[in-house]
């Protein structure tokens, strides 16, 4: 069956999207076919789509006809400051456009969604949330580790690598004591420094860490290593953002898991 014939069968319904309205959208952890049904109807409706840069652009092609605006939020890289994202939504919304600000992943899990909402509601700008795969499970799920597993884990924790020794940073020793998997976003510039941090937490070094690069994407990259070795092992693979880190015994599942896969195919 193809997959228009499928979608006629499902039969979503769609929302109008109605102009001076902005839709904070999550474009998933990279490869189109991660899109939600509600965001791929969004791309078909938009007339301005403020996107970040880590979008696929196979996904922005969707958005046929409508202006594009490329406000960075990659790291290391030169991005727009939030107040002026903010800005050009509102602007775009008073204009009478109908404006998708697409962000990778979901826009509320690191994707300050909260934010922009906020300012929206401030300048009294109708606004919709459709979320979006979170980059974490959507990584890992494509790397073959299972978020969760019945004997390792019973919680996992989202934890951002991007404050590091700023005065609200995490407290690292406190997350490693949990014994839980932690996922780490914008994480690999200070890998070093934080894969120290939770082995002075009580982190074993042995403990199973690894860095998903570019997930679900052709690009993809994974990088399995201990957590006391996977800062230098990542550098001398070449790693670069965008990327997660996750750290604990989920990542043990991978081999395993791939090699059932493996085995099932083959026979």
């Amino acid at each position: 069956m193809t997959l228009e014939k499928t979608l006629a069968r499902l039969a979503p319904e769609i929302v109008p999207f109605q102009p001076g309205h902005v839709w904070l959208a999550g474009a998933g952890p990279g490869n189109a076919g991660q899109l939600t049904l509600d965001v791929v109807s969004a791309l078909g409706q938009a007339d301005a789509v403020v996107h970040d840069a880590l979008v696929d652009p196979s996904i922005l092609r969707a958005a046929d006809g409508a202006d594009l605006h490329n406000v960075g939020k990659r790291g290391g890289r030169a991005s727009a400051d939030q107040d002026e994202i903010n800005a050009l939504l509102v602007a775009l919304a008073r204009g009478g456009k109908r404006v998708l600000r697409l962000k990778g992943g979901d826009p509320y899990v690191f994707g300050r969604g909260g934010e922009e909402a906020r300012a929206l509601a401030a300048a009294g700008i109708a606004f919709r949330i459709l979320p979006g795969v979170t980059s974490a499970f959507g990584a890992m799920a494509s790397a073959g580790i299972p978020a969760t597993m019945r004997g390792l884990n019973k919680a996992i924790i989202l934890a951002t690598g991007h404050g590091l020794g700023q005065e609200d940073d995490l407290d690292w020793a406190a997350l490693a004591r949990t014994g839980q998997p932690i996922v780490i976003y914008m994480g690999l510039r200070n890998l070093d420094a934080i894969t120290r941090a939770l082995i002075e937490g009580g982190l074993v070094p042995s403990t199973p860490a690894a860095v998903i690069a570019a997930a679900t994407t052709p690009q993809e990259q994974v990088l399995v290593a201990t957590l006391d070795t996977l800062a230098a092992e990542s550098r001398t693979a070449g790693m670069s953002s965008p990327a997660l880190v996750v750290v604990g015994g989920i990542v043990s599942m991978r081999a395993e898991l791939m090699q059932l896969e493996a085995m099932v195919r083959s026979a």
